[in-house]
Formats: structure tokens, sequence, C-alpha cells
């Protein structure tokens, strides 16, 4: 075991050798100051692996993109994709308690939404032996998960992670899918779609072992892989770089036969705070979120005896960092996964795509909603975007109640985001059928800052504007 290993191996796609050659020089510093046995790493970039790399410290410890580690509690990102599944198809709501769906749960008031977020306040871990190191027949049934106070915190109110939470996850998914196991739901539904063959609940050589590294001393201890039963949501899932990055571009693009792009924006929307005073991160549904280096980054983290996983993803560059290592502590994997997508985007940052018109024959009615609108004396531009959308933005400077809106098949519109996310936005006409105002959930936009003759609520001063 004390052989140095070899100098490390790597793939490379379009980067530039200076790029790739810092890229692996960061991979190598995560393994040879976190002393692990191996690591991975890659970079996905414009929904490709556009590099990976692996270094190893131990002879056939090393990795590469098609071997698989096991990846932890990044399981819980395919868990929350399969639950948003379940609401697309409107067989649940977020808002749902647990109890609606599952009988005899041991926390059947707590929400799916507060589930996925870990919000719902139940207990961290599951009740007995430590079960990450020992096998799911000690917890046979669902009942053997929690204590006799399942509870630590008032539902709803803080971020409190719980791993048995996600557990309840896996049981909702087998009972609204007609009782087959939520792996097998999983494989169907999700990993053959994307073409993700190497993700699976159970090792499937080639594969890593998973070793502990003692802490005052450069040797190793073997760590068990355990099939932990009922708590499997929570952190089975082994998987390799090369479906990871398949992954990777899924949650930024979406994919219709899996989720759409609006749904998985949903899932990264910060649900609640999380438990520090400061931090530099939170929880949507099911994905961690993370500011790194000031870029606002999204994904999960997984840690299992013996193995510990990352993957981060900057949606505004398109690119994310992931990072695989077969030990139980040692490397910042976390800050090696990050680092990873950061080089990328400092030293090769995105080429915006190019201006292109609008397809399709041009709308003169909403290209006539276009220009400036006031709400009171505030000026703001209305733009028309694809797909009969539109754009509302402060006219100049910072701020604003701002929104992209989504066009409807009534000729109303929806926010998308900002103040107005949700929001309905109407186009308000005169009896003489010319447009009056814009209505925007109540919010009255004008062609004119308080015209005396236009619909403001509360009516404008006869006087109209004046000077000193």
């Amino acid at each position: 075991m004390n052989s140095p290993g070899d100098d490390g191996v790597e793939q490379s796609g379009a980067l530039l050798p200076e790029t790739r050659r810092a890229l692996l020089r960061r991979l190598a510093i995560g393994q040879a100051q976190g002393r692990a046995p191996s690591m991975t790493g890659a970079v996905v970039r414009d929904g490709e692996v556009a590099w990976s790399g692996a270094r190893q410290g131990i002879p056939g410890g090393a990795g590469g993109a098609g071997v698989q580690y096991r990846i932890g509690s990044i399981t819980k990102t395919f868990v929350a994709v399969l639950v948003l599944r379940l609401r697309d198809e409107g067989l649940l709501s977020l808002g749902d308690p647990l109890g609606k769906h599952v009988p005899g749960s041991a926390a059947p008031d707590v929400t799916v939404a507060q589930l996925l977020a870990h919000s719902s306040g139940l207990s961290a871990e599951s009740r007995g032996p430590w079960w990450e190191r020992t096998p799911g027949s000690l917890r046979p049934e669902p009942g053997d998960l929690f204590d006799e106070n399942p509870r630590r915190l008032p539902a709803g109110r803080q971020h409190h992670y719980s791993n048995p939470g996600y557990a309840l996850l896996g049981s909702l998914i087998e009972q609204l899918r007609g009782g087959r196991p939520w792996g097998e739901v999983l494989r169907h539904e999700v990993l053959e779609p994307l073409g993700m063959s190497r993700t699976t609940l159970q090792p499937q050589a080639p594969h890593t072992e998973g070793w502990a590294v003692h802490p005052w001393a450069d040797v190793l201890l073997p760590e068990p892989a355990q099939d932990t039963g009922l708590m499997s949501p929570a952190g089975q899932l082994w998987s390799t770089i090369e479906d990871l990055g398949r992954w990777a571009a899924f949650l930024v693009r979406g994919d219709d036969r899996v989720l759409g792009a609006a749904t998985l924006a949903e899932m990264r929307t910060p649900a609640v705070p999380p438990e520090d005073t400061e931090w530099d991160g939170g929880y949507g549904l099911g994905l961690q979120l993370m500011r790194w280096n000031g870029r606002l980054l999204f994904g999960h983290t997984g840690s299992m005896p013996g193995f510990l996983a990352s993957l981060w993803i900057d949606p505004a560059e398109d690119v994310a960092g992931i990072a695989l290592a077969n030990c139980t502590s040692g490397p910042a994997i976390s800050a090696a996964a990050a680092d990873l997508a950061g080089i990328v985007a400092d030293r090769e940052p995105r080429i915006p795509e190019p201006w292109q018109p609008l397809a399709g024959p041009l709308d003169e009615d909403l290209l006539a909603l276009t220009g400036p609108w006031y709400w009171g004396a505030h000026p703001y531009v209305v733009r028309l975007a694809a797909d009969r959308g539109l754009q509302i933005s402060l006219m100049s400077g910072p701020g604003g109640r701002g929104s992209r809106f989504r066009a409807e098949s009534d000729g109303t519109w929806t926010g998308l985001d900002g103040y107005f996310m949700g929001e309905r936005l109407r186009v308000v006409r005169g009896e003489d059928g010319s447009v009056s105002h814009l209505d925007v959930g109540t919010f009255v936009f004008t062609r004119g800052p308080y015209e005396p003759a236009g619909p403001v609520p509360g009516g404008v001063d006869a006087e109209g504007w004046r000077g000193r």
C-alpha cells in the first residue's frame, strides 16, 4: 500500500492546455493534501464532459471516467427529481401532508415540500446503530427509522438536515408508483432515458473500494459498503464521472422525458435559510445552494463510509465541477469540485450565444406593448422575448420590480422570476379596444407618469405636474 502509484490519468476535451494542467494540478493537490487513496474529477461545460482526470496513491486504487464511486447524499437529488415528476403529473402537491399519500407514517403532518427542503424538523439521523455502516435489515419497517419523538424542531421554520426524511420520500415514491421499489422507478423513469447505465444501487465492476485513512498515520482501514435498505434514498447510489456529467447537464437544461427546465429551476430556488447565522449557502428542493468565490452554485455533496463526493454547477457559466474520492474523510471535496468549475469559468469564460432576431412572424399587437411604461413615476421598459414572452425591468439603475413573463393561452402572462414571480400580467383595454394600461398583480403600468386621465389607483391631482 505504500507504492507511490502513477502520475495520474487525464482525459481532455476542447479546453486550453493551460486550463487542463490547472485542473489536473487542483485534483492532485486535493488527493495529496487530503491523503485520498484515489480521487477523480471532471468538468462539464456546455452539457458535455470537457475534462476528466484521476490520481491514485495505491496500486489499483485510481478511478476513472467509467469507474464507480459511492456518491452518498447526491442520491437525494435523484429522489427529489422523482418527487417533482409526481407533482408535475398531478399525483401530489408540494403542500400535501405526507400522511395523505403514505398511511401510517411516523410524521403524517409534515409536507412534501418540507421533506424535500429539510425543513420538516425531523431528526437528522435514523434510530439505532450508525445507519451508514450497518445493514438495512436492522431497520426493516418504516417505524424503525425514528425514535418515540421523530421531530426535533417545529416544521417549516428552519433548515435541519434529515436523512430519514428522504427515506420517507422514497416510501412516497413507492406508494404513488403502485408499490414498485424506488430504485426501479429511478432506473426506468430517469436513468435509462438519460443514458446513465453506470448509476446503480449496488456497486458494479469496475468500482473502487472504500477506505478510512488514519488521522495521524499514513495507513488504511477498509470500510464496509452496506445495503442501507429503507434508508437508501438518503445515500445509497453508486455512479461514475461520466454519468454524473450527464446528470449535471440535465440539472441545467432539463429533459422533457424526465423533468422540464422550469421545474429544475424551481428546485434550486431557496426554500428556507440554513441553520447557521453566517452562511454562504442554502437549500432548495433537493438541491444545495452555495456562494463560492463570488459565484452562485447549486448541486450537492455526499459522504458514506469510505467515500466522498461533490457536484457543483454554475448555471451562469454553464459549467460544473465533479470530485469523487474513496476515503471517509480528508479531502475538502466540496471545495475541489467548486474549484474545478471555477478554474474553467475564470480561465475560459463562457462566450455568449450570438444575437439573433426572434423566430416566426411578428405580432404587431405585441410589438406595440414594448417600450416605456410607468408605475406611478417609476420608469420601466417592456421588451418582447421569444415565444411571445415579455420582460419588465426598470429603465435605468439597479433594483426595481422587474420580471420575465411567460405567455399563457388565455392572453395573459405569468411571472417567472423576480418580484412578480407567479403573478399575472393582463393587458387592459378601453371600450374602443385600445390599450389602457397593464395590470401586473394589481400594479398599474401606464404610458405616462401619473397622467391626469390615466387609470391610476387613487386618482391624480387635477392640476397635474407643477414647478415650484
